[in-house]
């Protein structure tokens, strides 16, 4: 049995995005410029229906309302990819952290490489917040998207937070 896929575009304060689903279940979040580029062959005909949750989740986060997302997800990748996601989710909305922290935290503290690896790899950018991790020396390091959108995202993300901590307005 074929996966059924499909996706939608949308517009966002760091560019158009394109949301993928399959089987009805977000597989895919990609920038414009992403590096990899994937195969948008890959991606199905293009709709809006099946994204509402998706979008709407996206348009809290991006409007500072909403630091995690809860709508299902369905990245194909292998286990090890899939084990290193799963961590990056747990990275705290408007923090950081280094690949080694994501190693050491996925049980494998000398795979730093492969963790980046896993990192470039992400299917579900922003979703999955692989933007969150920086490296050992605090710079900003690749993103998909380019290091602009990078520090633009933990820029924003910093700023909302900072905002609900003392409650002032962004």
């Amino acid at each position: 049995m074929t996966a059924s896929r499909t996706h939608t575009l949308i517009d966002t304060p760091i560019g158009e995005l394109t949301l993928v689903n399959t089987d009805g279940v977000l597989s895919g979040l990609y920038m414009a410029e992403h590096r990899p580029s994937p195969d948008r062959t890959s991606f199905g005909p293009r709709t809006t229906e099946g994204f509402d949750e998706s979008r709407t989740q996206l348009d809290e986060y991006f409007a500072g309302e909403r630091t995690r997302f809860t709508f299902p997800l369905a990245p194909a990748g292998t286990d090890f990819q899939r084990t290193v996601w799963a961590a990056l989710a747990e990275i705290e909305y408007g923090t950081t952290c280094t690949y080694t922290a994501v190693a050491t935290a996925v049980g494998r503290p000398t795979a730093v490489r492969a963790v980046a690896a896993a990192n470039a790899r992400n299917p579900l950018c922003i979703v999955v917040p692989c933007h969150r991790v920086i490296g050992s020396s605090g710079k900003l390091t690749g993103y998909a998207g380019g290091l602009e959108r990078k520090r633009l995202l933990l820029d924003r993300e910093a700023a909302f937070r900072r905002a609900r901590a003392t409650h002032a307005p962004v």
